[in-house]
């Protein structure tokens, strides 16, 4: 005889809501804006390691390219196994220690990529400090969740994923001056006094404890007998976030939306230098400006959607934003010119903006409290593997059928998941509970 996992109530996906804060509001709010501090520090300094990493593979080891890649996988890939596993001990442990031990202890880590000297060192240190990050990241989720209210929190996220692709666009010049001019060890050591920073403006924070209500368990867990192992009773906490996204059919189709965006996004890396060389036939000057225009598009889509899309619905943007990538897709696809992948990249990148900011925004709203930090980390892993997935599959499907016609595969992906988003994952509306 089957049971049914009974879920936790869970928030409505749009619920009634007062106007939307603004950015501005929400730095109003003292623990978002030292949270806010906090990212820009910290990210500050990983794009001026990770580029620093990344020119010495290239410029002084003579890495080929495979190995280059390799390092954005060793930093991505621990973050996607352990995602789901990290999520239910930040949902256990105290908020604060657990953020500012993960900041300490990546500061540590960093600085032994002073003393890297071939491309497995480097991989070693950076999947050690990609596992630490995997701790950090959904209990950062968690105190965003905790410092502004429901309707600040789509500002929130905007401010958040804004200081990302500032970072995107300006950290690689600024890490090859840093490089040029002082060493990479400049950019390691700024790196590891960046985490410190940001250890410091964590630990000035006072967070409000979350209670646990006890309708959190599922029966599963009800049914246990007390004397449960520790690894029984982490792998119940890990089903019962698996269960909560797979039974909530909006979050599922947020969390598709956004893992599709991220594997164009990881085709691109590899792809786009290609796509320059071999469809444009154009200088590696073109290629540096055709590959900003990911991140420029990105930035113009996130301060833009958050000030002018206030009166759209979170999940109207996400829609959008999928057929927006699907469009930039055919326009690189259909014309082979500057101008028309200048405008294609810009496209993609606004409209991966328009996922990213609605899709956070969605999660936060509809996920209990007490799950957080399971479906934050879920949420993650998804979004990591679907990166590594775009980075690994790129390659081997261009071998085979050529860079456009992967690009074109790619826009069919996308809108078909925009199709079934519409017909079986649309949010249903809430329903008035009776006194």
């Amino acid at each position: 005889m089957s049971t049914t996992t009974a879920q936790p109530a869970a928030p409505p996906i749009d619920p009634e809501l007062p106007a939307p804060l603004s950015m501005r509001d929400v730095l109003g709010y003292p623990m978002l804006r030292r949270l806010w501090y906090a990212q820009i520090v910290s990210v500050f300094g990983d794009f001026l390691a990770l580029f620093a990493v990344i020119g010495v593979l290239t410029f002084s080891l003579h890495a080929t390219a495979q190995q280059v890649t390799g390092v954005q996988i060793a930093y991505m890939l621990p973050i996607a196994v352990l995602g789901i596993l990290a999520g239910v001990f930040v949902d256990r442990w105290p908020l604060k220690p657990t953020m500012v031990a993960s900041d300490s202890i990546r500061a540590a880590l960093v600085l032994l990529l002073i003393v890297a000297r071939q491309p497995w060192h480097f991989y070693a240190i950076l999947a050690a400090i990609s596992v630490v990050s995997s701790f950090f990241s959904p209990a950062q989720g968690v105190a965003i969740r905790s410092a502004v209210p429901l309707h600040g929190l789509r500002s929130a996220n905007a401010l958040m994923q804004q200081v990302m692709f500032g970072m995107r666009i300006v950290g690689p010049a600024i890490a090859s001056f840093m490089v040029a001019s002082f060493g990479p060890t400049s950019c390691y050591l700024l790196d590891s006094a960046s985490f410190v920073g940001s250890a410091l403006l964590i630990a000035s924070l006072t967070f409000v404890a979350t209670t646990r209500p006890a309708t959190a368990q599922s029966p599963d867990q009800a049914a246990a007998p007390q004397n449960t192992s520790t690894l029984g009773q982490i792998w119940l906490d890990m089903k019962q976030g698996v269960d909560f996204i797979l039974h909530h059919a909006a979050l599922l189709f947020v969390i598709l939306a956004m893992a599709a965006g991220m594997f164009v996004i990881g085709c691109f890396g590899p792809l786009i230098a290609v796509y320059v060389r071999d469809s444009l036939h154009a200088s590696t000057r073109a290629f540096g400006v055709v590959a900003a225009m990911i991140g420029l598009g990105m930035l113009i889509g996130i301060n833009g959607l958050n000030t002018f899309g206030k009166r759209l619905s979170n999940t109207l943007q996400v829609y959008s934003g999928l057929c927006g990538i699907a469009a930039g897709l055919i326009l690189l696809t259909a014309l082979t010119q500057i101008w028309s992948t200048v405008l294609g990249n810009l496209i993609i990148g606004f409209s991966v903006a328009g996922i990213i900011v609605p899709s956070q925004t969605l999660f936060q709203q509809a996920t209990p409290p007490e799950l957080m930090g399971r479906v934050g980390s879920t949420f993650m892993s998804i979004v990591f593997a679907a990166q590594i997935a775009g980075l690994i599959l790129s390659g081997l499907l261009t071998h085979y059928i050529g860079v456009r016609q992967v690009f074109a595969l790619c826009a069919a992906l996308v809108l078909l998941l925009a199709a079934a988003g519409k017909l079986w994952m649309e949010p249903k509306p809430a329903k008035a509970i009776p006194v």
